[in-house]
């Protein structure tokens, strides 16, 4: 049968029960489907998952596949050697921005600590000919700062006849990629327009970390290191390039595997280097995550904003309570017997596709979604968390898990580096210029991306 979600009599591919969500499933690339052999599967060992349908709608037009096939550890050491071989005038900058959630992973598979573990990673990045070497912590930080007060704003505009909530996160590519390509009106108007942290670290990086540099933004390659395939996609995203920059915000993305397998396969000898940050010759010390168990907790931050900004209460530990399975999570806020925030989180495709189900029937009771495609959250991205066979890494999982969890918790509303960044870059945080940079608009089925002029 074909995937649940899909609509189009060309889609062949085959899925399995909703207790195999995460069995890998065979289905042809669009090239494939022409009679050509695809490349853009391969990136997955010719396998995909259920989860990663949420991304392809079917699907993946042709001119996406052959520019996913090229984001990859191919495209990464082309800018390498052109750098050793060409004129200087001509190199190009390289800057490589790391996911927070890849990194338990790199700590897992080396057996050092998450902060040994990203100097570990950055020292072998180094020797390859990287220049700069950067946490994406930071823009996951302007993420959630931004969804807070867009979601306090909902709140106060929402009427029933004018329904502003519940707001839907963004952060997630896979499923924002279904419910624009798949599901548009009546899901699209309650995504939060936040942009994601990967979109908000290519405009840092191509705009003001270029101007610090007295760069042109089409100088610098700019590579992102992610645990999952549908950041891939995400770095095609019509809307980057953006006001603030000419140029793509992310030129490249590879998995934490991909990254990996370079470490594994090379025989350079690098020291360990700290982390850079985008502030001249400072460097990152320690690592900081966000509250999420397996994610950046937009959850959790967005619920204590809320009840603050809303209800003047002071929010401690949260309480989350397993609805149909472990991964739809329930929080509220109550007072004198009244609920007066519900929240969830929906982790996974069969999740998604009852958030989606009852949204459509008016029957939602929760102001607010925690949405990712991937169940178990960000951890579990297939870029990083898979066994040989295809199936996720159980065992790999729970090591991850734990690591995340030991990493200190950085409240985004306590980084001064932030607030600073605000101002000087931004021009006050309720400027123009932070609406342009830090947040999006989204599409619905049928607007086609064939129009793209991306060069790679």
């Amino acid at each position: 049968m074909k995937c649940e979600h899909c609509t189009r009599k060309e889609c062949s591919k085959k899925t399995k029960t909703d207790d195999q969500e995460n069995a890998s499933v065979d289905a042809p690339s669009p090239a494939q489907e022409n009679g050509e052999k695809g490349e853009f599967h391969k990136l997955a060992d010719a396998k995909i998952f259920l989860s990663d349908c949420l991304a392809c709608d079917s699907c993946v037009t042709a001119e996406e596949g052959v520019q996913v096939s090229q984001q990859n550890a191919k495209d990464f050491f082309r800018v390498l050697n052109l750098n050793k071989k060409c004129d200087a005038s001509q190199h190009k900058v390289l800057a490589v921005s790391v996911c927070p959630q890849s990194l338990p992973y790199f700590a897992a598979k080396f057996s050092l600590s998450v902060t040994d573990a990203s100097r570990r990673l950055c020292g072998f990045l180094k020797s390859l000919g990287v220049h700069y070497v950067f946490d994406m912590t930071i823009a996951a930080d302007f993420s959630i700062l931004e969804s807070q007060k867009e979601f306090v704003r909902r709140y106060r505009q929402h009427r029933e006849e004018e329904p502003r909530l519940p707001m839907l996160t963004s952060a997630c590519p896979g499923w924002v990629r279904y419910a624009e390509r798949v599901l548009g009106h009546p899901i699209t108007p309650h995504l939060c327009t936040a942009k994601s942290p990967q979109q908000i670290m290519g405009s840092l990086v191509k705009d003001y970390f270029a101007r610090r540099q007295n760069l042109s933004p089409d100088k610098i390659f700019h590579v992102i290191v992610a645990p999952c395939y549908d950041k891939k996609l995400e770095a095609l995203r019509e809307d980057v390039p953006t006001a603030l920059h000419s140029s793509r915000g992310a030129d490249c993305v590879l998995t934490s595997g991909e990254i990996v397998q370079l470490m594994e396969q090379s025989d350079l000898s690098a020291d360990d280097a700290l982390v850079d940050t985008l502030f001249g010759d400072m460097k990152e010390e320690e690592v900081r995550r966000h509250e999420g168990a397996s994610s950046d907790g937009y959850l959790a931050h967005i619920f204590r904003h809320a009840a603050k900004e809303l209800f003047n209460e002071d929010v401690g530990a949260l309480t989350y309570r397993s609805l149909r399975n472990k991964d739809f999570q329930e929080v509220t806020l109550e007072r004198d017997g009244e609920v007066l925030l519900r929240f969830a989180a929906a982790y996974g495709f069969r999740n998604i596709q009852n958030v989606v189900l009852k949204l459509k029937r008016g029957k939602f009771p929760y102001h607010f979604v925690e949405v990712l495609a991937c169940a178990g959250g960000c951890l579990s991205g297939r870029g990083q968390a898979q066994a040989e066979d295809g199936r996720a890494d159980r065992a790999l999982l729970r090591q991850m898990e734990g690591i995340y969890a030991a990493i200190p918790v950085r409240p985004p509303e306590t980084s001064a580096h932030v607030q600073e960044l605000y101002q000087e870059w931004l021009g006050g945080a309720d400027s123009p210029r932070a609406q342009a940079a830090l947040h999006t608009a989204y599409q619905g089925p049928g607007q086609s991306a064939s129009s793209r002029d991306i060069k790679w």
